[in-house]
């Protein structure tokens, strides 16, 4: 039986790691003066390019980690430490700013470069299907969850960008930056846990 708890880590990790709602804004930037029909296409391509990505890593991505000679306990140490920078960006803003670069950088088709790569498939987000996944290794139904939910997370993701204008002027940019200062709180700790549990795989910590 799948675990409730494996499905709520893997959403609440994969939302604030791909973080549609701090991603929202630069949508709505990069597709300024576009009709809706275009917005809806750029919005479509994009997400399913970080969804085949995402999907590739997660499914593949132990093999290719094994090729190279990296174990498992480095991968989950490094990856939660990744995700821990993360969360210190999305605490200070540092994430935003990055981001607003990144977009006025964009070409006039913003769907594969910044929005599929690296906003929602970046390495914070492949690295954690790649961590989510390890965990549950040889249970398929569970890994089949796990993109379940990445699916899902993904359908939100496309929600918000066809929302995208109406949640900006809803919220505000005070809104945006409270939610995201509450997400990357919860980011670093879930980079805590992924930390601890490398430092358990290789013994260093009491079970």
């Amino acid at each position: 039986m799948i675990s409730t708890d494996l499905l709520f880590t893997t959403f609440v990790t994969l939302f604030v790691v791909m973080d549609p709602i701090g991603s929202t804004p630069i949508f709505v930037t990069l597709t300024s003066g576009m009709s809706k029909a275009e917005r809806r296409k750029i919005a479509i391509r994009a997400i399913v390019i970080a969804g085949c990505l995402l999907t590739l890593f997660g499914l593949g991505g132990d093999s290719v980690l094994g090729v190279i000679g990296i174990g498992m306990p480095a991968f989950r140490i490094s990856g939660g430490l990744l995700l821990f920078l993360i969360a210190v960006e999305m605490l200070f803003e540092r994430r935003s700013e990055r981001r607003e670069k990144q977009s006025n950088e964009a070409p006039p088709d913003p769907s594969v470069f910044p929005l599929a790569m690296p906003l929602l498939a970046g390495p914070a987000s492949l690295a954690t299907m790649v961590l989510l996944t390890s965990q549950v290794q040889g249970d398929y139904a569970a890994i089949a969850a796990i993109h379940g939910v990445l699916f899902f997370v993904l359908a939100v993701v496309f929600v918000l960008f066809s929302l995208g204008g109406v949640i900006e002027r809803v919220l505000g940019h005070t809104g945006i930056v409270v939610v995201t200062r509450l997400l990357g709180i919860l980011l670093a700790a879930l980079s805590v846990q992924f930390v601890l549990n490398g430092l358990g795989d290789l013994g260093l910590l009491p079970g």
